[in-house]
Formats: C-alpha cells, sequence, structure tokens
C-alpha cells in the first residue's frame, strides 16, 4: 500500500509540474519568410507590432508551447485568428482552411485562459442575451445538427475556458475568438465578438487547446 501511494503521489507531482509549465511557459516563434526561413525571432509575451523587431511581417511561425491569437494589423487589430501547438510554414496556414485569405500576421497575444478540459459557455439566439439559449462545454463541429434554432448567435457569454467561433463549418470562415478573462468573458452583442464583426453568423464552436 504504501509503495502504491508513493507511486501515484509521484504522478500527481509530475502532473502538477506539467499544467504549470504549459501555463506559464509561452513560446511563438516568427519568421519573415515562408517555410522557417529569413529573420526570426522568439517571443514568450504579447506583441503589438513586429515592425518594432524589424519585421513587415510574419510569413511563417512554430508555436512552442501555449496557445495564441494572430492579428493582421498592428495593436491587435484586423481578422484575428487562434494559433495553436504546431508549425505554420505559410501564412494560409494561419487561418487553416478560412474562407478569408491571410496575407500577413502584423500583432500576436496568448490567450491565457485557454484550458481545454474546464471550458463553459453560453450562446444566446438574440443580441443582450435574449431568446433561446443553449450550454456548451465540448466542440461543436455544427451548431444546427445540435439542435440550434438557426446559424446566428446574438450574444455569449464564456464561464470558463476559451473557445473559437468559425463562420462556417469545417473551421471555414471568419473565426472569432471567445474567452472567459476579456471582457469579463460577457459579448453583449456581436460586434464584440471582434473588431471587423459584420455578422452574427456562426455555425461551428470548439474549445481552444493549450
Amino acid at each position: 500500500m504504501v509503495r502504491f501511494f508513493k507511486v501515484v503521489n509521484h504522478k500527481i507531482i509530475t502532473k502538477i509540474i506539467e499544467i504549470h509549465f504549459t501555463r506559464f511557459f509561452l513560446s511563438i516563434i516568427v519568421y519573415d519568410e515562408e517555410c522557417f526561413q529569413g529573420r526570426h525571432h522568439e517571443f514568450t509575451s504579447e506583441c503589438c507590432n513586429v515592425m518594432e523587431f524589424g519585421f513587415e511581417s510574419v510569413r511563417s511561425l512554430r508555436v512552442e508551447s501555449g496557445a495564441w491569437v494572430g492579428y493582421e494589423h498592428g495593436n491587435y487589430q484586423g481578422h484575428q485568428f487562434v494559433l495553436e501547438r504546431g508549425e505554420y510554414p505559410q501564412c494560409d496556414a494561419f487561418g487553416g482552411s478560412n474562407a478569408y485569405h491571410i496575407e500577413r500576421m502584423t500583432s500576436f497575444r496568448p490567450i491565457s485562459c485557454s484550458n481545454h478540459r474546464e471550458c463553459r459557455m453560453t450562446i444566446y439566439e438574440r443580441e443582450n442575451y435574449l431568446g433561446r439559449k443553449g450550454e456548451l462545454s465540448d466542440d461543436y463541429p455544427s451548431l444546427q445538427a445540435m439542435g440550434w434554432c438557426n446559424n446566428e448567435v446574438g450574444s455569449m457569454r464564456v464561464q470558463s475556458g476559451a473557445f473559437v467561433c468559425y463562420q462556417f463549418p469545417g473551421y471555414r470562415g471568419y473565426q472569432y475568438i471567445m474567452e472567459c478573462d476579456r471582457h469579463c468573458g460577457e459579448y453583449k452583442y456581436f460586434k464584440e465578438f471582434v473588431s471587423h464583426c459584420q455578422t452574427p453568423q456562426i455555425q461551428y464552436i470548439r474549445r481552444i487547446q493549450q
């Protein structure tokens, strides 16, 4: 019994260390040419404008740790896209199969509240938290398939974790990153989803991984 307790205790300590490392050590390496060529720089915190570091734009990148959100323009403006651990050899890879063609990334920041295991969000049919509502805690490739009334979401509350919402099913269309620690998790109107948001159309929602 004693030997078993020590092994379990060791595993618990190891898991705590892994969680601590993942949440507090952040790393993204950006390149000014495609396929990880040219000038490069490692960041461990947010960057409001890569031009301050001698880059005209970011053409490829590697996410070593953490989850990040990238923006087309400086000062966290323009279209946004989620960046999770992995390699992105070209600009088109930033948005996945995004219907919107991405040509550059000029600013980015970490998503500090991302927690794939503990995500909860409430979506509402209309703005100001009115109309039908739905509770989400998983990945939903199609909101309509899960019984949502239409292809629009008027407002939402993020209680924990972070989600990325896509305009269309299959990771397509504009992306909206929703976080519990921004706007206090409150998105009362669809235009608060992101600065460029012109429509409340959302058909696919998934949790953001660390």
